[in-house]
């Protein structure tokens, strides 16, 4: 069977940080697209079977993963990249709609300032809806953008912890619902025109709304047993 990314293999000769840079890539691809109902173990041979690449980029890939929080790495069994269980998808979207109403109020005084940024957000939002995991990224940077704007260094940085699981997440709703990405567009639209206008709750409701509709997208897989967690598949058990 062919290799959906096969085009992306470093080419022969490259130095070894930039076939690391092209690994680290199709790597963090791959993680994001993988099924998330279970847990996944990825091996050095693995990945070098796919990029073409030696051991050395591919160990400096992975543990660039691991620093992300998309994967951990166990000895002598390879990467583990975790399963993400519906308990956890509603304790993250409780957490982002906690940060996230918040800093929308708080960032609204800004108004034109901040939303012209947020307009060249959604601008390479719909450049990039194609790819889902670089429409998620934006996605991310544009809610990152609204956080950091809230001036809560405390805040932003709890935030941050978030990423990989958001990340994760964003590219299943996306796959799973269609028509999401349409939504996201016109959703972070109705944000932005809170902010523009000066109007905390205004722009706080749109976040509150924005979040809910996500997480009815990100039910949909668990109703057909996304979010159940393979149990024999897990570090602990592989390694007995």
């Amino acid at each position: 069977m062919s290799n959906p990314y096969q085009s992306q293999r470093p080419a022969i000769g490259q130095r070894a940080d930039a076939a690391q840079d092209v690994v680290y890539r199709w790597l963090k691809q791959h993680v994001l697209n993988l099924p998330s109902r279970e847990g996944t173990f990825l091996t050095e041979a693995e990945v070098c079977r796919e990029t073409g690449t030696s051991r050395t980029p591919v160990r400096e890939a992975l543990l660039r993963l691991e620093a992300d929080g998309l994967l951990q790495i166990v000895p002598k069994k390879g990467a583990y990249v975790p399963p993400i269980t519906e308990t956890e998808i509603e304790a993250v979207m409780q957490a982002r709609g906690l940060v996230e109403e918040w800093c929308a109020r708080q960032a609204s005084g800004l108004g034109d300032m901040l939303a012209t940024e947020l307009d060249r957000l959604i601008a390479r939002q719909v450049e990039v809806q194609h790819d889902t995991v670089a429409f998620i990224e934006c996605d991310r940077d544009f809610h990152r953008t609204i956080v950091r704007a809230a001036g809560n260094p405390v805040l932003a940085d709890f935030y941050e912890s978030l990423r990989d699981r958001q990340l994760r997440m964003g590219v299943r709703a996306i796959t799973i619902s269609g028509g999401r990405g349409d939504s996201v567009l016109a959703e972070h639209a109705a944000i932005v025109e809170g902010i523009r206008h000066g109007q905390p709750e205004q722009a706080a409701a749109a976040v509150a709304q924005h979040l809910a509709r996500t997480l009815v997208a990100l039910r949909l897989p668990i109703a057909a047993g996304w979010g159940s967690v393979a149990t024999e598949r897990s570090p602990a058990v592989a390694a007995q």
